[in-house]
């Protein structure tokens, strides 16, 4: 079976020593010192600051919504926030799991990302925030969005769950906005089994996260406001850490597979327009098809062969029911309706690759 995606193991003896050490401590969460330690050196190595390490990338993007009040009834009714219907469901379900009523707007037909060209005719009285998504890692029109912002007053916090590592204009993509939001899931480019990660644009929303993902308490004694429980524990940044070690190794995998897939397929199948400005961190490989036929026949075909493509993403959010009445969106309907997911991970050998893309090509 080859699935679309596997997990990274590093070191199991590396991991272990780390293991060793929170057995001794016996300090097993509560802001531990290997989650200390995973905060400085993410924030290195990506060239950060502000970051907050929380327990998944779902809790992420609704600390900062909280942070940030995008939250806060307006006018008596709740709050909106525009965002993109072509992404997980998490990027809207945290939005409605905090009150807040996700708006919908089409995306771009080439690099599959919000358009901001769309989004000032959203904008109503209860509109409190922007939610762009950096769509496998490619980023969004940021100059264009923060215009946008700016003239409205509005919050802009990225769902960059996919963007982990990925340079713009030879700065951190993680750097725009108000916040941008990391997904540490196991499948994901750099992960710690579960978990999420915030990075703010300003070191007072940091510090009042670092509260609300602790209950609400300051000090012993003393909480300032409502809370949850959002803590990375220790288990998880030690698997964090010696992920980290290892992400050039990964990242090189990744960049070999990739190149495979890009120069067989190119000029067969449509592909995402990736920003001039900005270095892949080949994440996904995502492929779109000429019909949603020959997607399901493509998939069901390689299914027989114990291949597994995913429909990613789909279906178009504005259609999920759970989110209410939305006008149909049509490039995303129809995106989504084609894109299939090519199996992308570190232990893909370079025959499985060839033999993927043969199938394919078929």
């Amino acid at each position: 079976m080859i699935p679309v995606t596997k997990p990274y193991l590093p070191s199991r003896e590396k991991l272990e020593d780390y293991v060793d050490g929170i057995y001794e401590r016996k300090w097993l969460t509560n802001n531990g010192p290997l989650v200390q330690e995973l905060t400085k050196r993410l924030e290195k190595y990506l060239g950060v600051e502000n970051l907050l390490l929380v327990s998944n990338g779902t809790l992420a993007l609704q600390i900062a919504y909280r942070t940030l009040g995008v939250n806060k009834v307006v006018n008596g009714k709740p709050a909106e926030a525009i965002t993109t219907p072509f992404s997980f469901i998490a990027t809207a379900s945290s939005l409605k799991w905090e009150g807040i009523n996700p708006v919908f707007v089409d995306i771009d037909p080439e690099t599959w990302c919000l358009d901001p060209n769309n989004i000032e005719s959203a904008i109503t009285p209860q509109t409190r925030a922007i939610v762009p998504v950096h769509v496998f890692g490619n980023p969004c029109d940021v100059e264009f969005i923060q215009d946008i912002a700016d003239k409205h007053d509005l919050k802009i916090i990225y769902d960059a769950a996919h963007a982990f590592d990925v340079s713009y204009k030879g700065q951190s993509i993680l750097k725009y906005g108000d916040a941008s939001i990391l997904s540490l899931h196991a499948t994901k480019l750099f992960h710690t089994i579960e978990g999420g990660a915030i990075i703010f644009k300003r070191r007072e929303d940091l510090e009042k996260a670092k509260k609300l993902i602790n209950f609400g308490i300051s000090a012993p004694d003393c909480i300032d406001e409502l809370g949850i429980n959002a803590k990375m524990g220790e288990f998880s940044a030690a698997m964090g850490l010696c992920v980290l070690d290892e992400v050039e190794k990964v990242k090189e995998k990744r960049k070999n597979i990739w190149d495979i897939y890009r120069g067989a397929l190119e000029n067969e199948i449509v592909m995402q327009k990736w920003s001039d400005s900005s270095v892949k961190n080949c994440a996904y490989f995502p492929i779109v098809l000429p019909s949603e036929k020959k997607a399901l026949d493509l998939m069901q075909n390689l299914g027989f062969k114990n291949i597994q493509l995913r429909r990613y993403f789909y279906p178009s959010l504005e259609s999920v029911e759970v989110f209410g009445k939305h006008k149909k969106l049509p490039i995303s309907q129809d995106i989504s309706s084609r894109i299939l997911c090519l199996p992308l991970y570190p232990d893909l050998s370079d025959s499985q690759v060839k033999m993927i893309v043969e199938l394919i090509n078929e």
